[in-house]
């Protein structure tokens, strides 16, 4: 047990000094006893761990900001409007996309400030401000991972109107491929590979990110009567290779390997996921693909072999765009799920979600259907994926047949704390200290506590999980339904929910920055009964 707890029993009550209807009165038991906060399985509402992400896409301001010439002050506002908005549902994460074309929502930067922030390519924001920073700190302060979203292959998008001189395409015209109305990097040419690797190590050594995020954009989707003339690229570098497809995949192959280790030297501690098309290969093309029968597949036409990158450990996080729905004949959901559960190697898991499908006109007549995202939501859980990622973020607010709603009253009424990803981090922080308790001011109970120090990572809390036991209850640390409140400032939550005549047993622990848990600091028992007015 924590070493401030008494080894007699006490008891303290506590009266309000505010006047108030009905004061209470708290008797506060403190001791050395044998309740045990158990570690264990067993039934609960929902999963205690579930990643819960949505993508807030920038490019042509499909999300945010809502148009190119916003001030700043409106662009902050819109966009804590939405991290509170997904933080209502119950979301802990969000990837949110800094480098659509070529440029940059944030100030650190080699390539020019982003049209669709301020109107212009390579104009800043007036008056002056990081737009990155703002992010990070706003999503934190609210318990929502931050994901650095980067597009590593546009130069150019088709619906680009404004192109800075300082674009590379301009700069490094003899980098640029151009296909189907964009500029493209040639992933071919290895000071390409080597400037998007330094991009990314760049976000990663000045800003406060969770992770970095790429999404399925490598080689282009083939148009029918485009070709991408990489021709002179591959007579260059293309030597020990017998035909072009097998030499792309090797140069996606290096650059994914590439930034996992610039990450892994720069900051270890950031995560690093990729997004790719649902289908890997068919099984009809290998004995290792999926039971689909899709024409296209990521490793044959985007030449992205994320089956490699998982066994080989370069990705720490999966979140395939499963945008098909069960009844899909030649690429069923369920079919999908199934493949990448089995072939994820260990790394999480998260499935990517169309939430802009539901109820659109669409020649999949299935996503009409009230219950085809809960099912699918329902559907892997059973089958043990860690979590969910939903495009876009003005899908979810349009909330098409109530999915926003289901996931707020429903799948994601309970809090969720991300799951652990051990090989990177498996230390625990110190458990918290002092746990106490008063009525404040409002009369509401009130948990109090104390830092402890530093685990032997050197790593604090990053923040506290309260729970709540009725005190006949049996303490086991599995279910989110114990919960009553997260702490993602300072060391204090209170409990609207106590009322006069409870008996309760508390605990606390502290998390750290990759979401491992302490032992608790408890049980600290209360007994809640109103006092007399006076």
């Amino acid at each position: 047990m924590p070493r401030y707890l008494s080894k007699n029993i006490k008891k303290v009550a506590l009266r309000q000094t505010v006047p108030v209807l009905c004061t209470w009165l708290l008797i506060l038991t403190l001791f050395n006893g044998r309740t045990r906060f158990e570690d264990e399985t067993g039934p609960a509402t929902a999963p205690k761990r579930e990643f819960r992400g949505v993508w807030i896409a920038t490019v042509d301001n499909i999300d945010w900001p809502s148009q190119k010439n916003l001030k700043p002050e409106k662009q902050r506002e819109e966009f804590k409007a939405l991290l509170d908005f997904h933080r209502g549902n119950g979301l802990n994460a969000v990837f949110v996309q800094v480098r659509a074309a070529g440029d940059a929502f944030y100030a650190k930067s080699a390539e020019p400030w982003s049209e669709w922030l301020t109107g212009r390519q390579g104009k800043e924001p007036v008056p002056f401000y990081d737009p990155l920073e703002f992010m990070i700190e706003e999503s934190h302060s609210r318990g929502l991972e931050f994901h650095a979203w980067l597009n590593l292959n546009r130069l150019v998008h088709k619906s680009s109107v404004s192109v800075s001189q300082y674009n590379l395409c301009y700069l490094k015209p003899e980098w640029v491929l151009e296909y189907d109305g964009y500029k493209l990097f040639d992933f071919g040419i290895p000071e390409v590979r080597d400037f998007i690797v330094e991009s990314v190590v760049n976000v990663v050594r000045n800003y406060d990110v969770d992770g970095i995020h790429f999404d399925d954009y490598f080689y282009p989707y083939q148009v029918a009567g485009k070709t991408l003339r990489d021709d002179g690229t591959f007579r260059t570098y293309g030597k020990g290779f017998s035909n072009k497809a097998d030499w792309r995949r090797d140069n996606v192959d290096k650059l994914i390997k590439a930034v996992h280790d610039g990450i892994q030297q720069t900051n270890a501690r950031v995560k690093f996921g990729v997004s790719p098309f649902g289908v890997w290969r068919n099984k009809r093309d290998t004995p290792e693909g999926s039971e689909t029968f899709g024409g296209m597949t990521s490793y044959d036409h985007l030449y992205a072999d994320a089956r490699k990158w998982l066994r080989e450990g370069w990705l720490d996080y999966i979140v395939p765009q499963v945008y098909f729905s069960f009844g899909f004949g030649r690429v069923p959901y369920a079919n999908l799920v199934d493949w990448w559960t089995e072939n994820a190697f260990g790394k999480h898991l998260y499935i990517g979600h169309a939430a802009y499908r539901v109820g659109a006109e669409d020649v999949d007549r299935n996503w009409n259907s009230k219950v085809e995202l809960p099912n699918q939501l329902r559907f892997l859980r059973e089958k043990g994926a860690l979590g969910s990622a939903f495009f876009s973020s003005r899908s979810l607010k349009r909330n098409t047949y109530g999915i926003t709603d289901s996931l707020r009253n429903e799948f994601y009424r309970l809090p969720a704390l991300v799951p652990t990803m051990p090989w990177k981090d498996n230390i625990p922080p110190q458990p918290p200290l002092n746990l106490r308790a008063e009525i404040n001011e409002n009369d509401v109970l009130e948990l109090e506590w104390d830092t402890p120090e530093a685990a032997r990572d050197n790593e604090k809390p990053w923040y506290y999980v309260l729970y709540r036991f009725d005190a006949d209850e049996r303490p086991t640390n599995h279910d989110p339904a114990k919960i009553k409140g997260i702490a993602y400032k300072g060391n204090k939550i209170t409990d609207p929910d106590a009322r006069p005549g409870g008996r309760y047993q508390y605990f606390l622990t502290a998390v750290d920055r990759l979401h491992n848990e302490s032992r608790p600091a408890g049980p600290l028992k209360l007994r809640l009964q109103a006092a007399d007015k006076e």
